[in-house]
């Protein structure tokens, strides 16, 4: 089932001879329970596609839609409160709360849409994320690692259609980083998350099913993740 479509997605900076065209007509689409990965080098355009497909940034042109919604057809308050229920977000900078704890953390978004968290659920996903032990403990208390999983868990305690990650291992070492992996490739073929994943690190393409590469702006489709496909 067809969940993200994206359509002659273009993006401007500037104007006139100062312009840049940060992404050049990107049209592509993700199943239900896919995992793509984007690759390219550093200002390529892929962070600047990620950014439109969650609905960070708004394209100069071209449309994004998520379960059938027209993102830029909303407005700026609906789609806001759309993207706080349909998609998740993992940063590189996991980006968690130092004042929360990881249980506190982790069911944030619930709490801006005034939903209270499941406990059976809860109780799963810490032990699945191996951080039962950890629940009261503020991110300060943590390895990058476990920071990283927190950050895994808040994107995936409301159900999101959309799993958006930047960079996701960028700040782990390589034991941390497989764990990482390992839980998103989890999210996508056993919970059905369809998950889109900017990286640097070509190895990583292994865990997913699909690569795509942005090059200068322009987004070429390479299919499975055949590494000749990225020599």
């Amino acid at each position: 089932m067809e969940l993200l479509n994206v359509q002659h997605l273009c993006k401007t900076y500037g104007s006139g001879e100062s312009s840049v065209n940060a992404l050049r007509d990107a049209s592509f689409t993700m199943r239900k329970g896919e995992f793509a990965a984007i690759v390219g080098e550093s200002g390529s355009g892929k962070t600047t596609l990620l950014n439109l497909i969650g609905g960070l940034d708004e394209p100069s042109s071209g449309r994004v839609y998520l379960g059938g919604q027209d993102l830029f057809s909303m407005k700026e308050k609906e789609r806001t409160i759309f993207r706080r229920r349909n998609i998740g977000f993992i940063f590189q900078s996991f980006q968690l709360i130092p004042e929360l704890t990881v249980e506190q953390n982790m069911i944030f978004p619930l709490l801006l849409d005034y939903q209270k968290s499941n406990t059976e659920e809860l109780e799963n996903l810490l032990a699945i994320l191996g951080l039962e032990g950890r629940r009261s403990h503020l991110p300060s208390q943590l390895s990058g690692g476990q920071q990283q999983r927190v950050a895994i868990g808040r994107a995936l305690i409301h159900h999101p259609m959309l799993i958006l990650a930047d960079e996701p291992t960028g700040n782990l070492d390589s034991q941390s980083s497989r764990e990482v992996m390992e839980l998103l490739t989890q999210a996508s073929h056993h919970y059905q998350q369809t998950v889109l994943m900017i990286t640097h690190n070509m190895g990583l393409t292994a865990y997913t099913d699909r690569v795509l590469r942005v090059s200068d702006g322009i987004l070429t489709d390479l299919g499975g993740n055949c590494d000749e496909k990225l020599s």
